[in-house]
């Protein structure tokens, strides 16, 4: 079985709005995580998507999907953990709950505020996650890298042709993933940033699944401003 997983737990301190958690915010005539939502659900090979939120936000997350054209979809609201991968993992608890566990179900997961992605890199991700096991979405890279240890003068600059920039979704077998996770130490999970470092941090082949630019990720005021212009200009179709 196939599952979506957006993640929907952050709370959007890099934005600087005490209002509410970015997700939230109005994105043309609906809040960004229902533009999210609504590009995985016209994704026919999901077969339940689910979103995890954070506690306080679990309620209205709700009652905005149950009061929008989505209210009959197979969607489902999870508490969120503690970090991203956290919440990864209460979504993949809820899934084994409704479904129960099998070495053949597939997550996608996906930030709730990268509303632009594309249809056919879902598909695309479900597909090499059924055929490799793990896959990323990535874009090469168009700067120059600079690595810095210690954030006053430049240790190396990598060849830019090696670079890439990650975005999501990320999607895995669920029974490698979860396996993964549980053996990592609580040094390595500290180290993680996202879910494909698990796989990494333990030697497993992760495949890369060509992003686009426009799947841009709403992190500052910026980039929700150029959201907005995307929307009002039909960009985002």
């Amino acid at each position: 079985m196939i599952f979506g997983a957006i993640l929907a737990g952050g709370v959007g301190s890099r934005m600087n709005i005490e209002s509410m958690p970015k997700q939230y915010l109005p994105l043309g005539d609906k809040p960004i995580f229902l533009h999210t939502l609504e590009k995985f659900l016209m994704c026919e090979e999901f077969d339940a998507v689910y979103i995890g939120t954070h506690a306080d936000w679990v309620d209205f997350t709700k009652d905005t999907i149950e009061s929008s054209p989505l209210a009959n979809a197979p969607v489902h609201v999870v508490v969120g953990g503690e970090s991203r991968n956290g919440t990864i993992m209460n979504i993949i608890k809820a899934i084994e709950a409704d479904f129960g566990a099998s070495s053949d179900n597939i997550i996608v997961t996906h930030d709730s505020v990268r509303p632009f992605v594309k249809l056919s890199t879902i598909k695309e991700n479900i597909a090499a996650a059924r055929e490799f096991g793990a896959c990323d979405t990535v874009i090469p890279a168009t700067d120059t890298i600079v690595v810095s240890e210690g954030g006053e003068t430049i240790d190396s600059i990598p060849l830019r042709s090696t670079m890439y920039q990650g975005q999501t979704p990320q999607s895995f077998r669920i029974s490698v993933l979860k396996e993964l996770y549980e053996g990592l130490g609580e040094d390595e999970r500290a180290t993680l940033t996202d879910a494909c470092k698990i796989l990494v941090l333990k030697g497993q082949p992760v495949h890369l699944v060509e992003g686009d630019v426009t799947n841009i990720k709403l992190t500052t005021i910026m980039d929700y401003r150029v959201a907005q212009a995307m929307v009002e200009t039909g960009i985002e179709d």
